[in-house]
């Protein structure tokens, strides 16, 4: 009987830390909105060029899932079908830099971006691109 409860608590204790072990939410607000902040309001910010070009703003979640005057850029729940993953990551065409940019930050342009910061974009997306 003893054996039993032991081997009990330990299935549970197993669970727990499996349910620990699973990837964390995304937050839009916390994660990916100062990412768009940081990288991409310069020319997605209504009045930029990439604004102009595409239609593309990113002030708000709503702009975000707006997308381009070409259609969508986020397919919640699915970054390979996501315009706004594959131009980060060079999927689309390797010579589209998303954030543009130069070697000289002197020049006015970001910075290329960070694997964590294209995969909080990706899981962001593939977690269903939530307004949270």
């Amino acid at each position: 009987m003893q054996l039993s409860i032991l081997k009990g608590l330990f299935a549970l204790v197993i669970a727990a830390i499996a349910a620990g072990c699973g990837q964390q939410e995304v937050s839009y607000k916390n994660d990916v909105y100062p990412i768009l902040k940081d990288n991409c309001f310069t020319c997605h910010d209504g009045k930029g060029e990439g604004s102009q070009a595409s239609g593309f703003v990113l002030l708000t979640y709503d702009d975000l899932m707006k997308g381009t005057k070409y259609g969508q850029v986020v397919v919640k729940g699915d970054s390979a079908s996501s315009t706004l993953y594959l131009m980060i990551d060079h999927k689309v065409d390797p010579t589209i830099q998303m954030p543009p940019h130069h070697d000289a930050p002197a020049d006015g342009k970001m910075g290329p971006l960070s694997r964590d910061t294209i995969d909080t974009i990706k899981t962001w997306i593939d977690q269903g691109a939530k307004n949270n």
